[in-house]
């Protein structure tokens, strides 16, 4: 059961693109204790239960694995997609997994586009555009070299070439990016100005994947600078 617990409280909080620090703040716990309860270090009292339960708006049983009703849904629809079986717990998590860095990638997309929506500046809407187009380009290109059956019809840059102008093309829409944030900030023009509290505002059910995706991203960066260092 302890395994379930930790488990399951670790899947309920990144499902919401909580981090580790609120989810203690907001239950009014360490956030080394919560980390000791998602790991399964320590078990938790019969309060810390109820208030979680109450926090996740689950039942207790299904914190302690004893029922599956909080995950029928996804159940079933990895059935119809013949992804996994009733008891291939590996692949349900797996699946929760890439459903969640799918929401939170997706979430912040919507929220980026929503502020150039609204701050209206055509051309950095445009090059911010080109920007994630070209990486996705990137990204979908090297999938699709994994299948050497594939046929290269489908792309026009030759494929020795294609990576170091998709990196050019990423400094250069990067170099375009900062000169005209740098232009907009001179103007002082407050309908753009970007704050975490506007963010949270305007944003309220999906800014806290951003700010989990903001987190994930400089974890993965710190860890590149500690090699190197």
């Amino acid at each position: 059961m302890k395994n379930d617990f930790a488990r399951i409280i670790t899947l309920l909080r990144k499902e919401r693109g909580l981090s580790q620090k609120q989810v203690a703040l907001d239950l009014n716990i360490s956030q080394a204790l919560l980390s000791h309860y998602e790991k399964g270090i320590r078990e938790c009292g019969l309060d810390f239960l109820l208030s979680i339960a109450d926090y996740y708006d689950v039942s207790c049983d299904y914190l302690l694995g004893k029922t599956s009703e909080r995950t029928e849904t996804i159940l079933n629809m990895l059935k119809e997609d013949n992804n996994i079986n009733d008891d291939s717990n590996t692949s349900c998590e797996t699946y929760i997994e890439n459903k969640i860095n799918k929401a939170i990638i997706i979430n912040s997309i919507n929220i980026i586009y929503g502020l150039l929506e609204t701050d209206s500046n055509k051309e950095l809407n445009d090059e911010i555009s080109n920007y994630i187009m070209v990486l996705f380009y990137n990204l979908f290109r090297r999938l699709y070299s994994g299948n050497l059956k594939n046929l290269q019809g489908l792309f026009s840059v030759d494929k020795n070439l294609y990576k170091t102008l998709v990196s050019a093309s990423e400094c250069l829409s990067n170099g375009k990016i900062d000169i005209l944030v740098k232009k907009i900030a001179t103007t002082n023009d407050s309908n753009f100005h970007i704050t975490r509290e506007r963010i949270m505002s305007e944003y309220p059910n999906i800014a806290s994947s951003l700010y989990t995706l903001i987190q994930m991203a400089e974890s993965r960066i710190e860890k590149i600078n500690n090699i190197k260092n």
